[in-house]
């Protein structure tokens, strides 16, 4: 285990905590002023910071935060007098692991020294178990053929057409096709050509230029600029609209494309792949489809079975999926017992990795008990699924960053403020989550995971810090979650402002 850095320019206080931690067998280092800290942080690291805030030469609130910026998960506790509360709130804005008011107790300061400890290793084993993780899963027959012909065309740059059912993993496959190519350290960009406006999706994929529409008030690279040098996957291919085909089949064949509006010819230097659930035959024979830009793309083709013909794997998913869940919500995984794992492996799951993915999050919040029973599966697992009930509406993901909707007016604050898992939950709030989801859906909202995902998240963190007083680590402890994940979340879901 590392070091132990005390910073101080109290050279008593320095002596007191070397001495009572040398007691608990911690190793410690020693500095009086921030600028040997950082000297030393280009040869060595250690497992906790404990810093006081007022010193010569330089403040504890600047080192925080020079520190987190190159050591983000680094546990920092910050000492300060209880006459200097403004900065103990800015430590802990600035992502402070806990405060140690001055006068203090030596035992307690030890406790809380060890308490930071146990969080940073729990917190480097978590990191080193992502690390080794696999990109894909599957022993069935059919995905091993999969990931051969993955290391086949590990070295080539041609061009690739992934055929399988929604949800079936067709981007996991192209970017593991992207990463193990020549490729590999160039762009990987996406886009899914059935998700945008036909009027628009000449711009995204080749750009425009100023004055080339109504609105074009500067120039566009496309998705075909971004991707230089590296990979563009077309997803859902076979809805291109039939005029935007002959443009793609232009770039594919002699490497040139314009620019809307454009009239000087742009040369491109991406690898094309894309997939489809699609029939493309069919299509091509019902004259919606190009004949030439089928063969064009079907050059190497890869299909990707459905979750259905792998049940072997679904053990092995639900218990990834279930870990993964537990690290974005900072909770502890739980466990699914043999029984249950044979009825999610007896499923069809029509939505294929992407549904049992999505159970498994709703799993990790809604299960009672940190072993999963039969008995706790959603209700299409029971026979008994409400007309229309395709598959638990996932309330726990990360969010992406991408532009959102307006929220929906939900009553999250009905649900219990500590542990969802762990109190009876009133069923009014669910359905009218169901309502709100299956509406957003007919209408067709391209963001209605991450629209309801950020409210259940904002709601949840908002009403534990109105019971803490904005005492971060307390919502975060009363939340069951980390105080890591809690400050990212806050700041994703921009509460701070």
């Amino acid at each position: 285990m590392k070091p132990i850095w005390v910073v101080d320019d109290d050279q008593s206080i320095r002596f007191v905590l070397e001495k009572a931690l040398a007691r608990e067998q911690f190793q410690v280092r020693s500095f009086g002023n921030p600028r040997d800290v950082l000297a030393a942080l280009d040869d060595d690291e250690p497992q906790v910071l404990v810093s006081d805030i007022r010193m010569p030469g330089g403040s504890g609130l600047d080192l925080l935060a020079k520190v987190k910026q190159r050591l983000p998960g680094l546990p920092v506790i910050v000492m300060t007098a209880y006459s200097d509360l403004d900065s103990a709130v800015s430590a802990f804005q600035g992502g402070a692991f806990e405060y140690l008011p001055k006068p203090f107790d030596v035992t307690k300061a030890v406790e809380l020294i060890r308490r930071a400890v146990e969080e940073s290793l729990r917190e480097q084993v978590q990191g080193e178990r992502m690390a080794q993780m696999p990109e894909m899963l599957g022993q069935a027959p059919a995905m091993q053929d999969v990931f051969r012909a993955i290391g086949r065309l590990s070295q080539s740059n041609v061009t690739v057409l992934i055929t399988g059912e929604s949800g079936s993993g067709k981007e996991l496959v192209a970017r593991a096709l992207h990463k193990h190519s020549p490729r590999g350290n160039g762009p990987f960009v996406a886009i899914n050509t059935a998700a945008i406006p036909k009027d628009l999706l000449e711009s995204e994929l080749f750009g425009h230029e100023r004055g080339a529409f109504t609105g074009a008030q500067s120039m566009r690279r496309g998705r075909f600029e971004q991707a230089d040098g590296g990979t563009l996957f077309l997803d859902e291919i076979g809805d291109m609209p039939f005029d935007l085909q002959t443009r793609l089949l232009r770039v594919l064949s002699d490497g040139q494309f314009y620019r809307v509006g454009g009239h000087q010819p742009l040369k491109s230097n991406v690898r094309v792949i894309a997939a489809t659930h699609q029939h493309l035959e069919q299509r091509v024979k019902d004259g919606v489809f190009r004949e030439d830009l089928f063969h064009r793309l079907n050059v190497i083709r890869l299909r990707l079975p459905p979750l259905r013909e792998r049940r072997e794997d679904v053990p092995a998913l639900a218990r990834f999926f279930l870990s993964k869940s537990a690290r974005e919500l900072g909770v502890e995984p739980k466990r699914i017992t043999d029984a249950a794992l044979q009825r999610l492996a007896a499923f069809d799951f029509p939505g294929n990795v992407r549904q049992l993915e999505n159970i498994c999050h709703w799993l990790t919040v809604m299960a009672p008990a940190q072993v999963i029973e039969p008995k706790d599966l959603p209700p299409e697992f029971m026979g008994g699924a409400p007309p229309g009930y395709d598959a638990p509406v996932p309330v726990a993901a990360p969010a992406t960053g991408m532009p959102q909707p307006e929220a929906p007016s939900l009553p999250f604050a009905e649900a219990a403020p500590a542990s969802l898992a762990a109190a009876p939950l009133d069923a009014d709030w669910l359905r009218d989550l169901e309502r709100q989801a299956r509406g957003m859906l007919e209408a067709g909202s391209p963001e209605v995971w991450d629209t309801l995902t950020r409210q259940f998240e904002g709601r949840l963190i908002h009403t534990a810090l109105e019971l803490t007083r904005g005492r971060r680590i307390e919502a975060a402890h009363k939340l069951g979650i980390g105080r890591n994940t809690i400050t990212r979340k806050i700041q994703d879901l921009g509460l701070d402002d």
